[in-house]
């Protein structure tokens, strides 16, 4: 389901009314809530508004639709402008809620400047939505290569200029690589996507000689503006490569990367199983969430360019009425029926059960 606007907010169509009866039927009854207001009955009335990763918008108009449909006094605005952009408006208090690509850092919490939160209660943090940052490119004839961490980090980086070149053909003895030009794409705005991206290249390959960041940082290349413009690019393009959420692969064609000594397909069962086996970020709160990423995997099936993308919260809000929207929100939207709707729209993976009891507990504090 692609964004047809940079801002989307109340549906009122008759398929996302069948979306959510289909969903209610289907879920599972593992966790608590499995539809967003059993009986749609709901009291709640209001405006919430968020906003932030692009690579969240599909599955963001998904959890919207069902969501509002469940609860018709309420309307849900999620402004996909971009991880870097929803973090800063979250903390200027213009977003009540943000998606993002990455976790804050520590620094950048113990500033304690939320302005929509209560000062010194901290912020929450949930990994809600998992899913492969996928590799993608436009070659004529070829839907697949194999790529390890070396050859990608020369592509991006400039230093591996033609689709023939004697590496990627090393790696690929099965498929006639053209001698075209290779022409990169990628974020030029500041991206969790491309901070996952860059942070992947950074721990597991030495021609990678920058940090992570979601800033792009080498000159060259060619930059589009969030995950549709990266696409586009690429679609558009002869011999161009990029990376975006999987979920926008479309019909280009995607990379395998090296884990170990195979080649890994991306996949949401394969994203889930680098997650599960990474550990949280040390020192944070019980309710903060955040994953520290392990790259260097070489476990099987696991793919390593994954995003972790997180909805952020406060912890207490100056604003009573948005704590309460607020966690009726998240709180379907880490249910099996939400999860469900974003694997189903996004191709994310879902969140294993143990990481929902640690969420739950987290919104179920919100106040």
């Amino acid at each position: 389901m692609n964004i047809t606007s940079s801002r989307f907010s109340r549906w009122s169509s008759a398929a996302a009314i069948a979306l959510v009866g289909a969903m209610a039927l289907s879920s599972c009854a593992a966790n608590e809530n499995t539809t967003p207001n059993d009986g749609n009955t709901s009291t709640l009335t209001g405006t919430l508004v968020g906003g932030g990763s692009s690579a969240q918008g599909s599955a963001q108009q998904a959890w919207v639709a069902a969501f509002q449909t469940a609860n018709p006094n309420v309307t849900v605005e999620y402004d996909p402008t971009g991880s870097g952009t929803g973090r800063d408006n979250f903390v200027a208090g213009a977003n009540v809620f943000a998606g993002s690509d990455r976790a804050f850092k520590d620094d950048e919490i113990a500033a304690d400047n939320f302005a929509g939160c209560v000062a010194g209660t901290g912020i929450v943090e949930i990994p809600a939505y998992i899913s492969p940052i996928a590799v993608i490119f436009n070659l004529d004839g070829i839907k697949n290569l194999n790529l390890d961490p070396d050859t990608l980090a020369g592509i991006f980086k400039g230093t591996i200029t033609n689709w023939n070149d004697s590496k990627i053909a090393a790696e690929n003895p099965d498929a006639t690589l053209p001698d075209l030009a290779i022409t990169a794409v990628h974020r030029s705005d500041d991206s969790g996507t491309t901070e996952n991206f860059t942070d992947y290249l950074a721990a597991v390959s030495p021609v990678w000689d920058a940090k992570a960041d979601g800033v792009w940082p080498y000159d060259g290349g060619e930059a589009a503006a969030q995950t549709s413009g990266v696409v586009d690019a690429v679609t558009n393009g002869t011999g161009t490569i990029g990376y975006a959420d999987a979920s926008r692969a479309g019909t280009l064609g995607t990379v395998s990367v090296k884990v170990g000594d195979k080649y890994v397909p991306y996949s949401s069962e394969a994203a889930a199983a680098i997650i599960d086996a990474s550990p949280q970020v040390a020192g944070r709160g019980a309710t903060d969430l955040a994953i520290e990423i392990d790259r260097k995997s070489d476990a099987a099936g696991v793919y390593p360019i994954v995003l972790v993308s997180y909805l952020i919260a406060c912890s207490e809000y100056k604003d009573p009425a948005s704590a309460t929207l607020v966690k009726a929100y998240f709180d379907y939207v880490i249910s099996d029926a939400g999860q469900a709707e974003a694997e189903k729209s996004a191709g994310s993976a879902a969140i294993s059960k143990t990481l929902y009891t640690k969420a739950k507990a987290a919104v179920d504090s919100i106040k």
